[in-house]
C-alpha cells in the first residue's frame, strides 16, 4: 500500500548469498515494524526504484491508485532468489511525471579550485587554503585534483573503482592489494590498501594505507567515493610498509552526454611521512600528482573494452570480511561472475571455497543490524600527534620507528576510549574526536551557543547572507530558473548546542528558556526551532532559533506549514547547506544542494502556543548518519552556512522566501553545554 505515510531509505550495499544488492527499505512512518525490504543488483535501478516510491507516495493518490503499477513479472527481477538469471526493462518514465531540477547546486560561492597544468590529457587544480599563501599552501601536504572524460557511464565506473579484486590490476598501477576489514554498513566500510613500490622513486619504502571508505549516489547519476585514514586495532601496521596518512580524499563521478560518458574528478590530500631532511616538498607534489594519472589509467582501460562496459568483479566478496582466499579461487570467483547465469553459479562456487571462514557473513551482509561491531576504528591523529619520519636506506632503526608511532598511536587511542567511556566500544568507532565535559555551568535554552556577528570567535553562531542562497523565482514553473534570496522572513535570535546521554526533544516548551520567557512577557513574536539531534554514545543537539513580529496569517504558505499535518510538512520543510570553509572531503560530503529534509530523515513535530519547533533525526538515516560522522571528525575547522525554508509547489506559493539563515564558526564539542551537570 502506497499512501503519504509511506517512506523510502536507501541502505547501500549488501552482500546476500555471495552476490552484492542494493538494498532498500519501504516502511510506514507510523509504524516502523511494518517495513519490506528490496535489492536491485544495481544502484541506478534501485534508484529509480526509490524516487518512483517517494513520488508515489508524495501524490496523495485516490483509494484506488495507492498501488504502483508495477507487473508482476518485473517484481521478480527484485526476488533473491537462484533462478533468477536475468534482469527485465522497466519503462520508468510511465511511473513518473516529475521534473529534473536542472540546477547542480543552490548557493553562489566561488570555485576555490585554481589549476595548474595539464597531463596525459587530465588537467590539474590545485586547493588554496583560507589565509594562507601560495607558497606556503604547497608546504602543508596540498591538495590536488585530477579532471578527466572517460568514456563510460557513472555506474560502471563506480563500481570499477570500488572494486578491490583482480581487475584492478588492469588499470591501477599504484595498488598491489586491497582487502575489506570491516564493513560498517551499506554505504561505509574499513579498507586496507598496499601500494607498489615500482611507481614510488628510487629508495622510497612502500606505502600502504587504512581508509574509511564512504560511498553515495547523487539524484543526476553522480556517485561521491570520499576516503580518510582511520586506525583500527584489526590492521595494525606491517614490516617492510610505512602507513602514509590521506587526510582527504576520493571520487566524484558526473554523467555527461546523455550518460554516455563521465567527468571524473580525483582528489587527493595525502601526508606520505617523508624522512624531510632527505625527500622535499617537490617530492610529495610529484608523487602525488602521478598517483591521481590513475584517471588517465581508467580512462584507457574503458576504452580499451570497446563500447563493453560490464564491471561486475568487485561482486566477488567485496563486502565479505575474510577477503584471504588463495588466488586460484578468486580467478574462479571471477570466472563466474562472467558466466550468464551469473547468480547461481556463483553460489555454487563460494559456498565451499568460503566455508566456516565467512561465519560472521549473516550479521556482515545481511538485512540485520550492522551498527554494533565490536571492533573500533579512530581518526588517525594529527602530524602534531606523532611525526613518522623515513630512513631513504632499509634498517633495523626504520622498523623500529613503526613499531614506536604504533605505541603512540595505542596509547592515544586508550586515552580516548578514556574519555567516550565503555559504550563507544559497542558501537565500534568514535562519533567526535577530543570530546571532553567542560564546565559549561546551567543551561539556559537558547543562549547555550554565543553570537559573534564578526566571525571570528570559535563555537559561535551568525546569520549568513541571504543571497548567497538560490531560490525558486516567481516563473519557475515556466523556465525552471532559481534566483537569489534578498532577504529572510524570520531573524536568528538564538542557538543551542548541547549534549545529552539521550534525545533532547522540545526545548522551545521548556521553563527558563528563550522561547517561554518570552511569552510569559506576553510578547507576540512567532518562533521556529530547527533542533538538529545526532545520536551516538552522547546525543548532540543543534538547535536554532528563529522569531518574526509578522502575523502567522499574513503569510499562508508559513501558516499551512505551522499548522498542516507531518505528510505535508515532511513535503515541503527544506534545507540548504554550505561549508564555507573545511576540507574538500567535507564539502563534497555535505553538497551545496536544497533537499527535502523530511524525505530523507525523521522528523518530529512540536507545536506550541508561540513556536514550532522541528526535532530533525540524523540518526533515522544510514546515508546520513554516514555524512555526519565524516563531519563530526572536521568540525572544529568548519565553517557551516545553512537556509531553511517552505518549498513552493504551485504558482501561488511562488517566489519562494527564505525562513531564516545561520552560520556555525568552528564548533568545539567539548563546548556543548551537558544536560546531565545542569
Amino acid at each position: 500500500m502506497i499512501d503519504s505515510c509511506t517512506r523510502v531509505t536507501d541502505n547501500g550495499r549488501e552482500s546476500v548469498h555471495r552476490s552484492v544488492f542494493y538494498i532498500f527499505t519501504l516502511y510506514n512512518a507510523s509504524n516502523h515494524y511494518d517495513q519490506l525490504k528490496l535489492g536491485a543488483r544495481s544502484s541506478e535501478e534501485a534508484a529509480r526504484w526509490i524516487r518512483c516510491l517517494m513520488e508515489s507516495a508524495l501524490k496523495s493518490p485516490r483509494k484506488d491508485e495507492h498501488i504502483v503499477a508495477c507487473s508482476h513479472r518485473r517484481w521478480q527481477a527484485f526476488r533473491l532468489s537462484r533462478r533468477a538469471s536475468c534482469m527485465h526493462s522497466i519503462d520508468w518514465t510511465r511511473l513518473s511525471s516529475a521534473h529534473n531540477d536542472p540546477m547542480t547546486s543552490d548557493v553562489i560561492a566561488p570555485s576555490p579550485w585554481t589549476i595548474f597544468g595539464c597531463t596525459n590529457g587530465l588537467r590539474l587544480f590545485t586547493e588554496a587554503k583560507d589565509g594562507d599563501s601560495h607558497e606556503k599552501y604547497w608546504h602543508d601536504h596540498p591538495a590536488i585534483m585530477a579532471v578527466g572524460v572517460v568514456d563510460a557511464n557513472s555506474e560502471d565506473i563506480f563500481q570499477t573503482l570500488m572494486s578491490l579484486g583482480q581487475s584492478r590490476s588492469e588499470w591501477d598501477f599504484c595498488l598491489r592489494e586491497g582487502r575489506v576489514i570491516e564493513h560498517l554498513d551499506g554505504h561505509s566500510d574499513i579498507i586496507h590498501k598496499k601500494l607498489r613500490g615500482d611507481w614510488l622513486p628510487w629508495g622510497m619504502r612502500k606505502r600502504d594505507l587504512l581508509l574509511r571508505r564512504y560511498w553515495r549516489r547523487e539524484d543526476d547519476g553522480t556517485y561521491v567515493i570520499l576516503y580518510h585514514s582511520v586506525f583500527h586495532n584489526k590492521c595494525r601496521p606491517e614490516q617492510g610498509y610505512i602507513r602514509a596518512c590521506l587526510k582527504s580524499g576520493g571520487y566524484v563521478i558526473s554523467p555527461v552526454s546523455q550518460g554516455r560518458q563521465s567527468v571524473v574528478k580525483h582528489m587527493l590530500a595525502i601526508d606520505w611521512k617523508f624522512w624531510k631532511s632527505y625527500l622535499f616538498t617537490s617530492s610529495a607534489k610529484y608523487i602525488t600528482i602521478r598517483m591521481l594519472g590513475r584517471v588517465a589509467a581508467l580512462r584507457e582501460f574503458f576504452r580499451a573494452k570497446n563500447g563493453n562496459c560490464a564491471c561486475l568483479e568487485f561482486s566477488s566478496g567485496e563486502l565479505m570480511r575474510d577477503m584471504g582466499l588463495p588466488q586460484g579461487e578468486n580467478e574462479q570467483i571471477k570466472i563466474e561472475m562472467h558466466s550468464a547465469n551469473e547468480s547461481r553459479r556463483l553460489e555454487g562456487s563460494t559456498e565451499g571455497s568460503q566455508g566456516g571462514s565467512n561465519r560472521h557473513l549473516s550479521s556482515a551482509g545481511s538485512f540485520v543490524q550492522l551498527n554494533d561491531a565490536t571492533d573500533e576504528f579512530f581518526d588517525v591523529p594529527d602530524e602534531s600527534e606523532y611525526d613518522q619520519r623515513e630512513a631513504m636506506w632499509s634498517s633495523d632503526e626504520s622498523t623500529h620507528a613503526v613499531d614506536q608511532r604504533h605505541a603512540k598511536l595505542s596509547s592515544a587511542a586508550v586515552f580516548v576510549r578514556r574519555l567516550h567511556d565503555l559504550a563507544v566500544q559497542k558501537r565500534g568507532y568514535i562519533d567526535l574526536q577530543g570530546a571532553t565535559d567542560a564546565d559549561n555551568g546551567p543551561c539556559c535554552y537558547g543562549h547555550t551557543l554565543p553570537k559573534d556577528s564578526s566571525c571570528t570567535m570559535p563555537s559561535s553562531w551568525a546569520m549568513t547572507d541571504p543571497t548567497t542562497f538560490l531560490i525558486r523565482g516567481e516563473s519557475y514553473l515556466l523556465d525552471r530558473q532559481k534566483i537569489k534570496a534578498n532577504n529572510t522572513l524570520m531573524q536568528m535570535v538564538g542557538a543551542d548546542w548541547i549534549k545529552s546521554d539521550k534525545r533532547e526533544d522540545d526545548l522551545a516548551g521548556r521553563p527558563g528558556g528563550l522561547v517561554q520567557k518570552y511569552a510569559a512577557e506576553g510578547g507576540n513574536k512567532f518562533f521556529f526551532i530547527v533542533n538538529i539531534q545526532v545520536p551516538g554514545s552522547t546525543t548532540y543537539s543543534l538547535a536554532l532559533y528563529y522569531a518574526m513580529d509578522t502575523p502567522l496569517e499574513k503569510v499562508p504558505l508559513l501558516e499551512r506549514f505551522v499548522n498542516g499535518d507531518d505528510t505535508f510538512r515532511n513535503s515541503r520543510f527544506k534545507l540548504i547547506p554550505y561549508i564555507s570553509k573545511g576540507s574538500w572531503i567535507v564539502k563534497q560530503s555535505v553538497g551545496k544542494k536544497a533537499c527535502l529534509v523530511g524525505q530523507a530523515l525523521e522528523i518530529n513535530y512540536f507545536r506550541g502556543t508561540n513556536y514550532l519547533e522541528l526535532g530533525v533525526d540524523i540518526g533515522s538515516s544510514t546515508v546520513a548518519r554516514g555524512v555526519v560522522s565524516l563531519v563530526l571528525g572536521y568540525l572544529s575547522n568548519l565553517v557551516i552556512e545553512m537556509a531553511f525554508l517552505v518549498q513552493g509547489n504551485t504558482q501561488e506559493e511562488l517566489p519562494e522566501f527564505l525562513l531564516g539563515t545561520c552560520r556555525l564558526n568552528y564548533l568545539d564539542a567539548s563546548k556543548a553545554v551537558s544536560l546531565d551537570e545542569c
